[in-house]
């Protein structure tokens, strides 16, 4: 490139970036109070300058799909939007399988964190855990990564590799892992029997048709008659899908609420209470949680523990309290 093509361009991100200063120093000259559709017309004119000025092309819906990813992202570690491919994958995560290694990543403290690595997976097998801080992926810098091209970057075909380099609090340094991705086949219960008429469950994600699966395991176990126990492990539970985690508290909850959804200014906005029809309640519980044990799992959590209904053991859980 020759050096008057590099000076012309150069020159063209000055202008922009003078331009879009100016934009919003008028955006602040508009009247105390005044309604923020108002400031859309400077997003506007924000974005023609962008289009009309900007050195390279720049696709419209990028820039304002980006633009709306920002303003969620003000408001708190778990508001997001979701593009159309972002979404299907969401959906691919609590319906069906994928190549990959199988953790749970949510963004906490401008880092990308691990909430949990699935049971029986690559990322548990390579020895991640719940709370390691991922700084990179295959080379490449999470500082100022979104959760979703994180999450693309670490999935891939099955028997292809992905590096990732995670600072684990409590460690000096960083740990490095090369993990041989595989096909995560996400199946929410397990069970067995620990010996006569004591019973284990394993809930290892809250997705479509958890309460079913979950209902059918107790059905099996009390089949021969009561149990004289039962023991419900959401140890790394990730959490999942809310309606799932009212459901499958209801399934041992005879009355009384489960949980509540409370909006702007304290407004009600949901009221989830469990009913007495189909419940398990026959049997005493002990439910096991640990620090990778979040969201829905701890609904269902806190629900037994409020009503009495198991004793909650383990450690400090991951603390997500949003909806």
């Amino acid at each position: 490139m020759s050096k008057t093509r590099s000076v012309a361009i150069f020159v063209a991100g000055v202008v922009v970036t003078l331009v879009v200063v100016t934009a919003f120093h008028a955006a602040n000259a508009l009247p105390k109070g005044a309604s923020p559709y108002r400031k859309l017309n400077i997003f506007a004119r924000v974005l023609t300058y962008v289009e009309n000025n900007y050195v390279e092309y720049v696709d419209d819906s990028k820039l304002i799909y980006g633009a709306i990813k920002g303003m969620m992202e003000t408001l708190d570690p778990h508001s997001t939007f979701m593009p159309p491919e972002q979404y299907k994958q969401m959906k691919v995560d609590t319906q069906g399988e994928f190549g990959g290694v199988g953790i749970e990543v949510e963004v906490r403290k401008k880092w990308i964190t691990v909430v949990s690595p699935l049971e029986g997976t690559p990322a548990q097998r390579a020895g991640l855990r719940a709370g390691d801080q991922i700084r990179s992926i295959n080379g490449k810098t999470t500082a100022g990564m979104r959760l979703f091209e994180a999450v693309r970057a670490m999935r891939g075909p099955r028997g292809t590799r992905v590096h990732i380099v995670v600072k684990r609090p409590g460690k000096a340094g960083m740990l490095k892992f090369a993990i041989v991705r595989d096909i995560i086949k996400i199946v929410s219960v397990s069970s067995k029997m620990l010996g006569p008429r004591l019973g284990y469950v394993r809930l290892k994600k809250f997705q479509e048709r958890t309460d079913r699966q979950l209902r059918d395991a107790l059905t099996r176990m009390t089949k021969g008659g009561k149990l004289r126990g039962l023991i419900l492990d959401m140890r790394n539970n990730p959490g999942g899908l809310l309606d799932q985690a009212v459901r499958v508290a209801d399934l041992f909850i005879e009355k009384g609420l489960i949980v509540r959804t409370r909006g702007k200014r304290g407004r009600m906005l949901d009221n989830e209470k469990a009913h007495s029809k189909g419940t398990f309640s026959d049997f005493p519980m002990i439910c096991l949680v640990n620090g990778g044990s979040a969201s829905a799992a701890e609904i269902v959590a806190g629900a037994l523990q409020d009503h009495k209904r198991a004793v909650v053991l383990g450690t400090h859980t991951f603390g997500k309290g949003s909806v």
